[in-house]
């Protein structure tokens, strides 16, 4: 198992914590991470996009002439698809784009990128994040303190009482506080940091282990 320094708000190391390898040491299976990210943007499409077929379009009740006698194709209808203003033929209709990858692939591509960010040096542990209240500016000095980029994801476990951290961080562009409950394959791979506190650790191991 990986050792990995744990450091507290300012940056000072306080104390070392063991990643399960299964979880945080594998080798990055990128298909895997792809068809799951393809899945989650999928599932982000509104799916309203809609057009009017011929039976829809306002107006085209009478017929535009008499059947016979003109030379020219007959028609029922100016707003047959061939005319313009007409209905649309095999438009889109709303539909829901959402799709789900079996279980088995989901936790090989959150380990993988979980692996990705440790192998890659893009991994800190810290023990907690205490904030007497929401600041928005004491958060930013606890991000220059440990030394975390803008676009951070900061991932908390389920029991710890990190309000004042996430009121805190939810203005900073391109920062997101997450619960292990909710870490996704998406904001890992978006994110150009992780940083994860050890309980948060703690509780991803138990459930992909």
């Amino acid at each position: 198992m990986a050792k990995i320094d744990v450091i507290n708000q300012t940056g000072a190391v306080v104390d070392s914590i063991e990643l399960n390898d299964d979880v945080f040491g594998i080798e990055p299976h990128q298909q895997a991470m792809y068809d799951v990210l393809v899945m989650q943007a999928a599932g982000k499409r509104q799916g309203t996009a809609k057009t009017k077929t011929r039976s829809e379009v306002r107006g085209g009740g009478r017929k535009p002439y008499r059947q016979k006698g003109t030379g020219r194709a007959r028609q029922g209808s100016i707003r047959a698809p061939q005319y313009r203003g007409g209905g649309t033929v095999f438009g889109v209709v709303p539909r829901d784009y959402h799709y789900r990858v079996n279980k088995k692939i989901r936790r090989l591509a959150l380990k993988s990128a979980l692996s990705e960010k440790v192998a890659e040096t893009a991994f800190t542990v810290v023990d907690k994040f205490e904030l007497a209240q929401p600041k928005t500016k004491e958060f930013v000095s606890i991000m220059d303190a440990i030394n975390a980029p803008a676009k951070t994801l900061f991932v908390v476990a389920e029991e710890e009482d990190a309000a004042n951290a996430y009121l805190s961080a939810r203005n900073i562009p391109g920062t997101k506080m997450l619960t292990s409950k909710a870490v996704n394959v998406f904001d890992l791979v978006n994110a150009n940091k992780v940083v994860m506190t050890a309980a948060a650790v703690k509780e991803v191991e138990e459930a992909l282990a």
